[in-house]
């Protein structure tokens, strides 16, 4: 069914009795918003005035705020370090009313992503992070963590060492449906997923097929999938279930893909959970990707601006 206005509003009346929870890797966003006008003398790079300084919610945080905003109730479930990153992240776990179900770690940093921005483009990225697997009294808190009663589990896999096998055999237990945006290098631990919501280049690197539909079937049967969704960019998406389907992106303009990929599971998961079909579900995330590339960074997106959206005639 092709979504409509009131089809949307009556999708975010059901998102309010969603129960999510949602485990990976935390990332804290910090953005250096500046201009440049010079070149430095010291070497040839340019010098950036910083004029201002923020921060988000990245990667599973993100998923977890991009949940929230429609309208789920979400618990998060990852681990941050002890410094001044964590409590920045736990600041805004309480004030955008996500649960906290964080574990800290005194032996890792808080991951943290800082761009360099200038007359809107990035210049640098600087990661601060720790890639190993949790292990230890760590993992055992984790997994404490995952006994949360919901109608789903969302996986965010950024490969910082939280999605592990023992995290993954401990998901499978809990008999829910599960979903999960992955990373190539961790593909033999989503077994059995629900959905599983890799980008085309991603989707290249974990299967093989001379077309993408040839890749995309052998993908899902390879890590027997109930649903796979490859993202395409300004293309779409791709679907596999009993047949593949193809459903058109809908972006006004592509300003930054930062957190589109967070944005389409988030969509995608709490449309299944909430019983809409995949036409639906991959209608809704392709619109609300639509809604997040026009903007700067980590982004959420709101029932207001997907209306705003069929008001200006750019959803059909």
């Amino acid at each position: 069914m092709h979504l409509n206005k009131e089809k949307l509003i009556k999708l975010f009346e059901k998102f309010k009795g969603l129960k999510v929870l949602v485990v990976g890797d935390i990332i804290l966003d910090r953005y250096l918003f500046g201009e440049v006008e010079r070149i430095s003398p010291e070497a040839p790079v340019p010098v950036v005035d910083v004029r201002r300084e923020e921060f988000r919610l990245g990667g599973a945080g993100n998923v977890a705020n991009n949940l929230r905003a429609l309208g789920a109730e979400v618990f998060l479930v990852g681990v941050l370090g002890q410094d001044y990153g964590m409590h920045i992240v736990k600041g805004f776990l309480k004030e955008k009313g996500i649960h906290d179900l964080t574990v800290v770690d005194p032996e890792r940093p808080t991951t943290e992503k800082t761009r360099v921005v200038a007359v809107s483009q990035q210049l640098l990225r600087i990661d601060r992070e720790e890639r190993k697997k949790i292990e230890g009294k760590v993992l055992q808190k984790v997994l404490e963590a995952l006994d949360t009663d919901c109608a789903g589990v969302v996986v965010s896999d950024y490969n910082k060492g939280v999605v592990c096998k023992e995290l993954m055999d401990r998901i499978r237990e809990k008999n829910v449906p599960f979903f999960v945006d992955p990373r190539p290098q961790n593909k033999d631990l989503y077994t059995d997923a629900y959905l599983m919501t890799p980008n085309e280049k991603e989707a290249l690197s974990m299967g093989r097929g001379r077309t993408l539909e040839e890749l995309g079937w052998n993908l899902k049967e390879s890590l027997r999938l109930k649903n796979l969704a490859i993202t395409l960019g300004p293309k779409g998406i791709a679907f596999f279930s009993e047949r593949m389907e193809v459903f058109p992106a809908k972006a006004r303009q592509v300003y930054d893909v930062t957190g589109a990929g967070d944005t389409v599971i988030s969509a995608m998961s709490a449309c299944m959970l909430v019983g809409e079909d995949h036409a639906t579900a991959c209608e809704f995330a392709n619109l609300c990707a639509g809604v997040v590339v026009g903007k700067l960074g980590t982004a959420v997106v709101s029932m207001e601006e997907l209306l705003e959206y069929f008001q200006e005639g750019q959803a059909v």
